[in-house]
């Protein structure tokens, strides 16, 4: 628990990311046959939930619907900026 705030240096990670002879070397392929097909079965799976809850949404709910996905809408307008800032911010 005590290096959960542990940070690395930009040097550190440039050196962690040179291979032994000095050039950089590309990123290692992790994902298995077994993994890809379950990430496109649950994207499938995933999509159908969604199809099916508007489906239920529309002929349900009526004009709330439209009301709803405006406001998800400026909340994801509020959303955006915020997680873009997180991930381009590097290490101090």
């Amino acid at each position: 628990m005590a290096n959960l705030w542990a940070r690395k240096s930009t040097e550190a990670l440039l050196k962690e990311a040179e291979g032994s002879d000095g050039t950089a070397h590309p990123l290692k392929r992790t994902l298995s046959a077994l993994n890809l097909t379950a990430l496109g079965i649950g994207a499938i799976i995933g999509a159908g939930i969604f199809v099916l809850t508007g489906h239920a949404a529309a002929s349900n709910a009526g004009p709330a619907v439209t009301i709803s996905f405006l406001l998800s809408a400026v909340a994801c307008a509020f959303a955006g900026p915020v997680l873009c800032r997180d991930g381009v911010r590097g290490p101090d």
